[in-house]
């Protein structure tokens, strides 16, 4: 008999569990777990090859609605036990998942030194301009003027330039850089699958408004001001890149840069150079880590 061929529907869980998706009518997470289900199941991976990782936050709910392996940790924290699942086992396929306030707020320097080490994990960041769990405060990439219960219009609202992720990380050389936009699903999807299958650190970063928080950003507002990257960009060219990431009268919508040759952290890993064997497979010994844990009591 052949391989079995996934479908969408083998990624759905909330048929068999008691609670419902807790987010907003129009929330544009619902596309992106659309989406990831369809992706996932385009690339036929099983539910039990793939592990989503997340912090804390609307887009951190991801884990609990896709049938797949799911780590919900602290704030900001999503990509260290991403990056420490990824190396026990390289095997499967990790994809980091939150929103802009998680990822590059509280998350900022996890996301930093992520991008040094080059861990084969893929990172969907939703990012709506505003934090939603927590019922409207400006998030890292809210726009200067935006005005929210926090930084009232009688203050000027936000005052802050906004953080500009993708500009980081084609300066810090990480390995794969994309923006999407959840209003183009197809567009979306491919941009997801070849972050996912590109070996490294690969950063996503999806537009997709909050219905309830950010009136400014919404559908309309992302289709009117993005484009995308036509045949002539070059995703090798990091200047180009860089340049492209700098642009904010329109955004830029697509692959941005893909590095050459950029080793990831489990290749260098000295655990890895004289055995292959997963760390998760490899026989413990006990008295060398009692011994160890001893040593700092």
């Amino acid at each position: 008999m052949g391989e079995e061929v996934m479908k969408k529907e083998d990624f759905e869980i909330m048929d068999d569990v008691d609670y419902d998706i807790a987010w907003c009518p129009g929330c544009g997470n619902f596309r992106i777990r659309d989406v990831l289900k369809q992706v996932l199941a385009d690339l036929n991976l099983r539910p039990h090859e793939v592990v989503i990782v997340s912090g804390i936050g609307q887009a951190a709910k991801m884990p609990h609605y896709i049938r797949v392996n799911g780590f919900n940790g602290l704030h900001g924290r999503a990509l260290s036990p991403a990056m420490a699942i990824a190396v026990s086992n390289p095997s499967l396929t990790v994809i980091a998942e939150s929103g802009d306030g998680c990822m590059y707020g509280e998350g900022g320097n996890h996301f930093v030194h992520t991008i040094l080490r080059n861990p084969n994990v893929t990172m969907f960041v939703h990012n709506n301009m505003v934090y939603g769990l927590t019922k409207g405060q400006a998030s890292p990439t809210s726009q200067q003027g935006f005005v929210t219960p926090t930084q009232p219009a009688d203050r000027q609202g936000v005052t802050n330039k906004p953080f500009n992720p993708l500009a980081l990380a084609v300066a810090m050389d990480a390995s794969f850089v994309a923006r999407a936009f959840i209003g183009d699903g197809e567009q979306t999807a491919e941009i997801m699958k070849q972050a996912i299958i590109h070996k490294g650190f690969a950063l996503v970063d999806i537009f997709q408004p909050c219905v309830t928080y950010n009136k400014i950003n919404t559908f309309k507002w992302f289709k009117d001001n993005t484009y995308y990257l036509d045949e002539s960009h070059d995703p090798q060219n990091r200047v180009e890149a860089f340049k492209k990431a700098l642009e904010t009268d329109r955004y830029p919508l697509g692959i941005f840069y893909k590095s050459p040759k950029r080793p990831t952290f489990e290749e260098a890993s000295d655990a890895y150079l004289r055995n292959k064997l997963p760390l998760f497979e490899r026989e413990v010994n006990i008295e060398k880590l009692s011994r160890l844990v001893k040593s700092y009591r």
